[in-house]
């Protein structure tokens, strides 16, 4: 059936706001037609007056099988994958809930993700759509070893990319050096360049891209070196108390490469506002916030020069992981305004820039053929990007969800740390 959205501001993903009181048609789960000026006088039409109409938003980095609730994934990966699927299905709803209307998993136990996917297919769930990699593959002990992904030497890291593509796996997920799990080493590369090298050509080999997780200098290298597809987070960490350096060489090859870049920095944003929002902290808690406040001083700093750099970069929460929820992604982009990306910027980096980057081509634009995944929101983010909080309609391929009401979203996605 077809049906017009109509109000006063649009913008279509590819750059920019066009004002004048578009209306986007709709027929089914797709995008028709974008029309100016007077609609058949029988048209069923939604108008939404001094409103904004953006593509649904796409977060390009999430674990559903985490909570975002501050607990660590060692605690997380103890319960059973039936508690992790049921987890899955819940944060997926709640993105959605939030107009984020497509996430990426970048790593979960065993094939959850793949089974909340297959579920929303058939119709028996409702969420954000997801796009997903089963468990990042990491050397043996290696950051987040629990979720399955151990493999170690070229021969054995060709099989697990192997494997994890018949299990489904739309992507391949790497984590190029260490991070939050407990015991490893977040300053060093976890792999060899031939191992990256093996890893990255039989992902290729097979139609499928490479992103790697990568928080020092060395493992920004080797993914270049490797040819990968996406690099995550692209920290410069030196010591194991988690202090950074920024290396302008590595970022100058960074830049040259054209690897776009996920964000990810609403993790330290969430911790933040979770521990302020504390009426009382116990010495630990102190400085918990205190590293926090100075990791996140120094991302929002290597974000700037990387983005100086001319590094592209696109946006993703880390949903999931520690206290950032699945309704972060605003938050992101605001972070990345404060880095000073421009809100034009932001919004293509949560839509159609997503949607190149990570090679989802149905959806992130507003344009005829593209899937009907749209939301509205009162005010205009290209004048303030918190406009985005707001929201009035949401649609996923036409049909319609309920927007989770701001003041019952998770309170430290919802500011923007002083």
């Amino acid at each position: 059936m077809r049906r017009f959205i109509r109000a006063k501001n649009l913008v279509d993903g590819n750059g920019g706001l066009i004002a004048g009181r578009l209306a986007v048609e709709i027929d089914g789960a797709k995008i028709v037609a974008v029309h100016e000026g007077d609609l058949p006088a029988d048209a069923e039409v939604l108008d939404f007056g001094d409103a904004t109409i953006l593509p649904g938003l796409i977060d390009t980095h999430v674990h559903l099988n985490l909570p975002g609730n501050g607990m660590l994934m060692e605690e997380v990966m103890r319960e059973g994958e039936e508690v992790l699927l049921a987890t899955t299905m819940g944060t997926a709803a709640m993105a959605l809930g939030a107009g984020i209307t497509s996430v990426r998993d970048v790593g979960c136990i065993g094939t959850t993700a793949f089974a909340a996917r297959r579920a929303q297919t058939l119709g028996y769930a409702k969420g954000a759509r997801i796009m997903a990699a089963g468990a990042p593959i990491t050397i043996t002990g290696g950051h987040t070893w629990p979720m399955g992904g151990e493999a170690d030497g070229e021969v054995a890291l060709r099989h697990k990319v192997r494997q994890f593509i018949k299990d489904g796996a739309e992507f391949i997920k790497v984590m190029g050096s260490g991070g939050g799990t407990i015991g490893t080493a977040s300053w060093r590369a976890a792999f060899s360049q031939a191992e990256m090298n093996a890893i990255a050509d039989e992902a290729h080999r097979n139609e499928r891209r490479v992103a790697v997780h990568c928080l020092c200098a060395d493992s920004i290298d080797i993914a270049i070196n490797a040819g990968v597809d996406q690099i995550e987070h692209a920290g410069f960490i030196v010591g194991s108390d988690g202090s950074q350096k920024y290396d302008p060489a590595v970022a100058d090859r960074l830049a040259k490469s054209g690897i776009p870049v996920t964000t990810t920095l609403a993790v330290g944003a969430t911790a933040i506002n979770a521990m302020e929002s504390l009426d009382v902290r116990t010495p630990e808690q102190d400085a918990f916030l205190a590293r926090w406040r100075r990791a996140l001083e120094d991302n929002v700093t290597q974000f700037t020069k990387l983005s100086q750099a001319g590094v592209t970069f696109v946006a993703g929460t880390d949903a999931g992981w520690r206290f950032t929820s699945f309704d972060s992604l605003v938050l992101e982009l605001q972070m990345m305004e404060r880095g000073g990306a421009s809100r034009d910027a932001c919004v293509r980096a949560a839509t159609g820039l997503a949607a190149d980057v990570i090679g989802i081509s149905d959806r992130g634009r507003i344009a005829p053929g593209f899937l009907a995944d749209l939301i509205v929101v009162k005010g205009n983010p290209h004048e303030d990007l918190s406009s985005l909080h707001d929201l009035e309609l949401i649609l996923q391929g036409g049909v319609r969800h309920l927007p989770t009401p701001r003041d019952q979203r998770r309170s430290q996605s919802m500011r923007v740390p002083g």
